[in-house]
């Protein structure tokens, strides 16, 4: 169900801390007219971790009244408590959203046992495809190959975002789950070399920016161009590590900002890009031609 460029959109944010819909509407619309088959709304990129259940339902319903039919729409449903996922994806479900990503717990640190429980009470509660989520960088736990292989003998459980970086991992994901479940790669650095090694696609941070370039980097490794791909890969790693250089979503917001997508609000206790930071990142957005009034450099 879910392959390509799939964009793990950034929440924009007005001056007073509100959401800003006029700015997450510009941003669908520049990520679907760049290539992406898919947005994540609401995912962690997109600070879930901030949002109140109200903001959640207005991004939400906002992008499936916008791009539903034309972009797969997954909803970031995931938090540490197995109830309070159950309930934030039957509302995903509700509101049209063609799948939720739901995250591994974080900072419980649940056993393997218990993380399969989590996933198998969402999975039983509610009647919408779930893409699971493995980032232990960031939660603390992994999502073993083993226990994903089980989770997927599950009809509604259809895809891994992966985010454990290389090809290693997927391989792993393949091999236990016997084509049952996509593999999605999570780690924007390495994602090329994981869709050449079988997986249909990635969840990238990286196409808030750059979406016709993660497009067009996709459509190479699944079609096997082997050389292009990597190719386009190695253009692209400047970007990459200017959005890991703090904390994300800071500097892919503060991107976001440059370009004129979106303010440059976030949250606390997340704070704006740091000064030392922005011009490099600048320069790099003008290489590949993503400032305004510029064509894209592949």
């Amino acid at each position: 169900m879910f392959e390509g460029s799939i964009v793990a959109l950034i929440t924009p944010l007005d001056e007073s801390g509100k959401i800003d819909l006029q700015a997450f509407v510009r941003l669908l619309d520049y990520v679907r007219e760049g290539g992406s088959s898919g947005v994540v709304v609401a995912g962690t990129t997109g600070e879930s971790a901030t949002l109140t259940a109200a903001e959640f339902q207005a991004l939400l319903e906002c992008a499936v009244g916008h791009v539903a039919g034309r972009m797969q729409i997954l909803a970031g449903t995931g938090s540490p408590a197995t109830d309070a996922t159950v309930t934030r994806t039957r509302l995903a479900h509700a509101l049209g959203a063609d799948g939720a990503l739901v995250v591994t717990p974080s900072y419980n640190r649940p056993t393997a046992a218990g993380l399969e429980a989590h996933y198998r009470m969402i999975a039983r509660s509610v009647e919408l495809p779930i893409v699971l989520y493995n980032v232990p960088s960031r939660t603390a736990v992994d999502l073993q190959p083993a226990t994903v292989g089980r989770l997927a003998r599950l009809d509604s459980v259809v895809a891994i975002k992966e985010a454990v970086p290389g090809a290693a991992r997927a391989r792993e994901l393949l091999t236990h789950c016997d084509g049952r479940l996509q593999v999605l790669s999570g780690d924007d650095d390495s994602c090329a070399e994981v869709m050449l090694a079988g997986a249909a696609g990635v969840v990238s941070v990286a196409a808030n920016l750059a979406p016709a370039h993660l497009a067009r980097l996709c459509a190479f490794a699944r079609q096997g161009q082997k050389q292009q791909a990597l190719a386009l890969q190695g253009r692209l790693q400047p970007l990459y590590a200017h959005l890991g250089i703090e904390t994300n979503p800071i500097p892919v917001k503060w991107g976001a900002y440059e370009m004129g997508l979106a303010g440059s609000h976030i949250r606390l206790p997340l704070l704006p890009l740091d000064q030392q930071h922005q011009p490099g990142l600048r320069a790099c957005l003008e290489q590949l031609g993503l400032m305004a009034g510029m064509e894209p450099s592949f």
